[in-house]
Order: C-alpha cells, then sequence, then structure tokens
C-alpha cells in the first residue's frame, strides 16, 4: 500500500470524504462570499450553531448554518455522493429540529460534487412535498475561471470571492488535469501574499492541499509538495521537519502534518510548530500505536 493509501484509509476511516471536509474549511472562510457565488440569494448576518440536540438521543450535526438578514436561516450542505432519499429525510430531520428549537424558516441548499447528472431534490411524504435547492459544482468550468482570475491578477490584487473561486475549482469540470488545477490555484494564492492575511492564507493553501491529496497520485502528490515549498503553509511545515524528511522521526512528523491539515486543525498544526511538547502529545493522541 502507498503511503498516500495508507494516509486516506486512516484520515477517512469512519469520517467525512477529503472534499467535503474541503469545501468545510472553504465555508468556514468564505462565509458570505460562498453565498452568491453559488446562486444562493440572501445576505449573511452571521455563523449559526450547527449542533441540535434531538432527543432520541442523538446529535444532528449540519455542516453549515448561517443566518440571513431577514431572520431566516440557510442550512449548506456538502454532499459528495448522489443525493437519494435516506439524504433527503436526513436534511428535513435537520431543518425540522432547527426550525422547532430556534423558531426560524430553515432552507437547504446541498453543494454537490458528485458527476452524477440527474440529481434528487425533493421528496414525497405523506402529503408533503420536501426540497432542496442543489448546487452542481461540476456545471462550472475549471479552465475559464483559473485563465479568467490569472487575467485579472495580471492587472491587480484578486478579491476574497476570486480566492473562493480558486479553492473550488478542483470540483469543477473542464479539460485542465487535476495537478495542473492545483498548481496553477496554489500560485494564484502565492501571489497575493501582500494583501491577503497570513493565517488565512494558509489556511486557502491547506484548502488546496487537502484537494491534492484526494485527487493526485503518490507523483503527482510530490510534484505538488515542491510547489507548496514557498508558500506560507509550506514555511509552517518546512520549519518543523519536513526538510529532515529523510532523518529519523521526520516522516512521523510529515505523517502528523498531513493529518492535522486533513482535518482541518490549522491552530494544532501552528502550535505545534513551536511547541515540541505539544507536537509529542498530539503524536501520542493521533498515533497511540506506536512506540
Amino acid at each position: 500500500m502507498s503511503d498516500k493509501e495508507k494516509l486516506t484509509s486512516w484520515e477517512t476511516a469512519g469520517s467525512q470524504p477529503l472534499e467535503d471536509r474541503a469545501l468545510k474549511g472553504a465555508a468556514k472562510l468564505f462565509g458570505a462570499e460562498l453565498m452568491p457565488l453559488v446562486g444562493i440569494r440572501g445576505k449573511v448576518r452571521r455563523i449559526a450553531p450547527t449542533e441540535q440536540v434531538h432527543l432520541n438521543p442523538r446529535d444532528f450535526m449540519e455542516d453549515f448554518n448561517y443566518e440571513m438578514t431577514d431572520g431566516s436561516w440557510t442550512h449548506l450542505e456538502f454532499e459528495s455522493k448522489s443525493i437519494r432519499a435516506g439524504t433527503l429525510r436526513r436534511f428535513r430531520a435537520y431543518e425540522a429540529v432547527t426550525s422547532e428549537q430556534y423558531g426560524v424558516d430553515v432552507t437547504t441548499c446541498v453543494i454537490c460534487t458528485s458527476g452524477v447528472r440527474k440529481l434528487k431534490h425533493s421528496l414525497v411524504t405523506g402529503i408533503n412535498t420536501y426540497r432542496v435547492k442543489v448546487i452542481r459544482m461540476k456545471d462550472r468550468d475549471a479552465d475559464r475561471t483559473i485563465r479568467k482570475l490569472e487575467r485579472k491578477q495580471e492587472k491587480g490584487r484578486l478579491k476574497r470571492s476570486d480566492l473562493l473561486e480558486v479553492l473550488l475549482t478542483p470540483l469543477m469540470s473542464g479539460q485542465m488535469p487535476q495537478q495542473e488545477r492545483i498548481t496553477r490555484g496554489i500560485r494564484l494564492l502565492k501571489s497575493e501574499r501582500e494583501h491577503a492575511e497570513r493565517e488565512e492564507l494558509a489556511h486557502m493553501e491547506a484548502v488546496l492541499y487537502t484537494f491534492a491529496m484526494k485527487f493526485l497520485d503518490d507523483r503527482q502528490l510530490r510534484e505538488i509538495k515542491e510547489e507548496m515549498d514557498m508558500t506560507i503553509l509550506g514555511e509552517m511545515i518546512l520549519r518543523d521537519g519536513m526538510e529532515k524528511g529523510m532523518k529519523e522521526g521526520g516522516a512521523r512528523i510529515n505523517r502528523l502534518n498531513k493529518v492535522l491539515i486533513n482535518a482541518n486543525r490549522y491552530d494544532d498544526l501552528k502550535r505545534a510548530t513551536e511547541d515540541s511538547a505539544f507536537q509529542e502529545q498530539l503524536m501520542k493522541e493521533l498515533f497511540p500505536e506506536e512506540p
């Protein structure tokens, strides 16, 4: 089994697919910008609670909720598979519990990365018909988007909404290979170092790296790592042992960094690069089977 297969099997066991995790990372950074970009109307007032406690007992963990300026809530879900009747029943349950608990109207929007052409968006249940708004990333063209952003960057800095488009290109359709999309995306982010906040830019780079782990093979990943060397995220990792990858202990540190990036634990990643005791604590927590 390759290093990537070992990493992926460990990281995704019993958890969300990598592309869903990456999208959640992007949504956390770009909630207000994401809405108009994918065709959702209304303005975001704030991020709303996502953990609804149901007396079954069962915790309903939603991807994202946003309180809109008109008082309603927009519930955002990410799906990398087909949307089936069971999926819609789950979303309907989320809506019902949230609506009752907070006394608000809820609309569910599903951002789907699946290649399936026809996606189920409604469910007849008793005398009611339940509907969600489905947004297909495959309807967007990555080639056109990347070329547009590169031309725009030549004339000046990119907006936050532009940077969000960079992060979404691996999920779009188009003829451009995934490695090229991610490479050109990393270069677009690198060119914004003078304008974007350092920590926020590192988060964006981590989203692209998560997509790279999802879509690329081992050889392509090594080439992407070389491209990442001069990024803010790459500098953080290099400082913590990436340059020592061939030395004793370097491989374990590399593995730890990858797991933290994939789990969106960026604060822990940053602290681990500066605090060796905390780094060892994370090693014991994440790899208890190793001495």
